[in-house]
């Protein structure tokens, strides 16, 4: 098995904290997964105060709107095109991932993007730490830690995976397509910004009409999203829907909206459930989000960058 160095328990808690300043990020997302992806893509460009969005890697997922990881990883790498292009931020490198889900605890699934990571760490100052956000299947983020341990010392991972930790199971779309690389995340040491889905994330609804006040009309990207809102169902009356990735990049945008502890890094079953085993190492874990200041913040960027 694989040998990560280990964070004293005094440095994991300084890491752990929000960064507190201007951050340097990459984002791994399976953008043509759902509709969310496009929302978090947008919202990390548009807080270039907070983010220094790096690079973009595109994740696999396998649903039924793809043949398979492959094809949902090469769906969500145009996708991240496209709206790179309709922000006219095709500065930022996109990098192709994994197509194919880890097979193994220890097997590592080679990719462009595992590589850049690997590589844009090892060049990060660890006082520096370069934020790794994932809203995926983390199997691109794993298999770097898979090809470099030492990289460990140098990223902190911001990831939208699993439920809230009292919920009955975890089964959730991004930590169940790859339970060997999800396991990665709370075995291996790496510091780790939790970000759950039920129970947390499920606080970020928004609905049609809303985003026809809010965005629609508001440039290129607004009318996209609206669009792109629209089209997720046949029936809007009395319809609202999670709006889960951009849950991420609110943390960095501002811990208080995002109201987080530090917990013992849970254990992960093959059957999906939470385990609690107060000799593992602390992560930070996210229990609540105040819905209306993130949304707002979001609104706000799209109609800003509308104006100019």
């Amino acid at each position: 098995m694989t040998t990560f160095p280990v964070i004293s328990p005094e440095e994991m808690v300084k890491r752990l904290a929000h960064p507190g300043r201007q951050s340097r990020m990459v984002l791994d997302t399976d953008t043509f997964n759902e509709i969310d992806d496009q929302f978090a893509v947008t919202y990390a460009l548009l807080s270039a105060d907070n983010l220094i969005v790096e690079a973009f890697y595109a994740a696999p997922f396998f649903n039924e709107l793809s043949t398979g990881p492959a094809d949902g990883m090469e769906k969500s790498y145009q996708e991240i095109l496209k709206i790179r292009r309709i922000l006219g931020r095709e500065d930022v490198p996109v990098f192709r991932g994994a197509t194919s889900f880890q097979p193994a605890a220890d097997e590592p699934v080679d990719s462009e993007a595992a590589r850049d990571l690997v590589k844009r760490a090892m060049a990060s100052d660890p006082s520096d730490p370069l934020y790794v956000v994932g809203i995926a299947a983390i199997t691109n983020v794993a298999a770097a830690l898979l090809l470099e341990p030492a990289i460990i010392e140098r990223i902190v991972v911001v990831w939208l995976g699993g439920n809230a930790l009292h919920w009955p199971d975890t089964r959730e779309f991004n930590l169940q397509q790859d339970i060997h690389a999800s396991r990665l995340m709370f075995d291996s040491g790496v510091p780790l910004i939790l970000m759950p889905c039920v129970g947390v994330a499920t606080h970020l609804q928004t609905s049609l009409s809303e985003l026809r006040d809010y965005v629609k009309g508001q440039g290129e990207i607004g009318d996209y999203l609206y669009e792109t809102y629209e089209n997720c169902s046949s029936d809007h009356f009395g319809y609202s829907r999670v709006i889960w990735d951009i849950a991420v990049i609110a943390w960095l945008n501002n811990p208080e909206w995002c109201w987080s502890t530090l917990v013992h890094s849970p254990r992960l079953s093959d059957d999906f459930r939470w385990s609690v085993d107060t000799n593992r190492h602390f992560i930070r874990c996210v229990h609540f989000i105040r819905r209306d200041d993130v949304f707002r913040d979001l609104f706000r960027k799209i109609q800003e960058s509308a104006r100019h």
